[in-house]
């Protein structure tokens, strides 16, 4: 008996360091409750290859987010469209005249941004930068209820929203979405469409 003892205890105190060395090196992921951008804030850590002299020069740009904002995601798009191909000077005139709480909120975020693109990526100009991309989306959302009569209850939903903005080096463009096309345009596409017919199977 007392051998079999003397057996199991030594294999417990081989078995056991093993275990609590791997036990110390694995970490557990930390706990985060909300939702934050991973993807978005590696765009400004992306590193292109050098450029040659006949390339065209390559725009500094940088891509800065606000994450969970107490705003709705849907009153939100308004203020993005507003903005979207405009100078960051002029959008921050615009949002000023706009009387929604999104609009002081995101001429908040475009002067952060703004300071920060020239502080820390190598933007020459304040007033030389444009609002290449602008959007959001929806971040978290806090379920709530609400007392109704008859002893019920009904759920409501309290929204937070994530702000992205990419500002990039130059003259804003003169259209930021192609404009749809005259009459010209649309009888010269006819025209091309209708020479290019040809009949099938045949050569």
């Amino acid at each position: 008996m007392n051998r079999m003892v003397r057996s199991l205890l030594t294999v417990v105190s081989r078995v056991t360091p093993n275990i609590t060395q791997k036990a110390n090196t694995y970490m557990s992921p930390q706990f985060n409750p909300f939702c934050v951008p991973k993807r978005w804030p590696k765009e400004n850590e992306v590193r292109f290859d050098p450029q040659s002299i006949d390339d065209p020069v390559r725009r500094a740009t940088y891509c800065h987010y606000r994450d969970n904002i107490k705003y709705s995601p849907k009153k939100m798009w308004y203020v993005c469209v507003l903005i979207r191909g405009l100078s960051v000077d002029e959008a921050i005139k615009q949002l000023s005249f706009v009387k929604l709480k999104g609009a002081l909120i995101a001429k908040e975020i475009l002067e952060e941004a703004q300071q920060i693109a020239l502080n820390e990526h190598n933007f020459e100009y304040k007033a030389n930068m444009f609002i290449g991309e602008c959007f959001c989306t929806k971040g978290l959302v806090v379920k709530g209820f609400r007392k109704h009569a008859r002893y019920r209850m009904g759920e409501v939903r309290y929204f937070y929203t994530h702000f992205f903005v990419r500002l990039v080096e130059g003259p804003p463009p003169k259209y930021y979405f192609e404009p749809p096309p005259t009459g010209r345009e649309k009888l010269q596409n006819y025209i091309e469409g209708i020479r290019k017919r040809n009949i099938k199977f045949t050569y």
